[in-house]
């Protein structure tokens, strides 16, 4: 005679409440539930991907009823969702339980702090970090500047690092294109990469176009007050040209270049940057000697001593 074998009770909790669940010896003395056969992860992972897809495609209104398919089913899971911290608590009585927050498309993240800050770092390295943003058309110069400032500040036994934008698009922003919207996700990706390099105590030094006068504040924004030096490399358009040491004018003005900065896309000059470094006339500054300008600028407000 065969004995049918009642099946496990259900869990209880929040949205695992249909997945089987049973104990074993070592789970058991974990004090977990152990999940048969199921990958939680990919199912919960699965169904908010088809949540968000959902709603970005809501199902035209019922006739007559003023209210969406899919909003109607979603409900539940929304409410779920704005109910995380609610439901923590819940989880865990009496605990007191940190604040979670959500910033962007990430959700339920924490902050976590180290006893390490920033001053001990800058204890450290004699010096206080800083983001250095050279900004300039094609040719203006930049990266020579910002090699000459490096070598400069390493002449000193300051701790320096180069964030090139060519170099950037090797690595770590390889998947943009040089669309508006693209640029300005580079210059924001940078924007973030500098001020950890800032907030290590290094003065990182930043040399790309970026052509947009938002993309820069949204930059200075990261940082606390004082800590961004923007840095404008004002050579004409006719000399950048002039140079072309990329020949990418050339392929720009030949229309094999779309949306080049200075030809067929703007470039948006400085309104209030703490540097302005001129090329105009026969009378051009060795990179050198503009280095030398921001060197004394770094001097003069405290950057080169902690």
């Amino acid at each position: 005679m065969i004995t049918a074998k009642a099946p496990p009770p259900p869990c209880t909790s929040g949205f695992f409440r249909k997945i089987e669940s049973g104990q074993s010896p070592a789970v058991e003395t974990l004090g977990l539930a152990k999940l048969r056969g199921i990958n939680v992860g990919g199912l919960y992972g699965s169904r908010r991907s088809f949540v968000a897809h959902a709603r970005s495609k809501p199902i035209k209104a019922k006739e007559n009823t003023g209210a969406s398919l899919i909003d109607d089913w979603f409900k539940p899971i929304q409410a779920k969702e704005d109910s995380d911290t609610e439901e923590r608590a819940t989880a865990f009585p009496g605990k007191n339980l940190p604040q979670m927050s959500n910033v962007g498309n990430s959700t339920n993240i924490l902050w976590h702090d180290c006893p390490i800050q920033k001053q001990d770092r800058q204890q450290l390295l004699q010096q206080k970090g800083c983001v250095i943003w050279l900004t300039g058309l094609s040719g203006s110069g930049k990266s020579t500047i910002a090699c000459a400032l490096s070598r400069s500040l390493h002449s000193r036994g300051k701790l320096s690092y180069i964030l090139d934008g060519d170099n950037i698009r090797h690595g770590l922003n390889h998947d943009l294109s040089f669309r508006a919207e693209d640029r300005s996700e580079n210059i924001r990706r940078i924007g973030e990469v500098a001020k950890l390099f800032a907030d290590a105590g290094v003065i990182c030094i930043t040399s790309l176009i970026s052509p947009y006068q938002k993309d820069r504040d949204a930059c200075r924004a990261l940082l606390p007050k004082g800590d961004f030096i923007e840095v404008f490399i004002d050579v004409p358009l006719q000399v950048c040209e002039a140079r072309d040491p990329k020949g990418l004018y050339k392929l720009a003005r030949a229309g094999k270049i779309k949306g080049f900065t200075g030809i067929d896309d703007p470039y948006e000059p400085p309104c209030s940057c703490e540097i302005v470094l001129q090329q105009k006339g026969s009378g051009c500054k060795s990179p050198s000697d503009m280095a030398e300008i921001v060197i004394s600028y770094l001097e003069e407000n405290g950057y080169l001593r902690a």
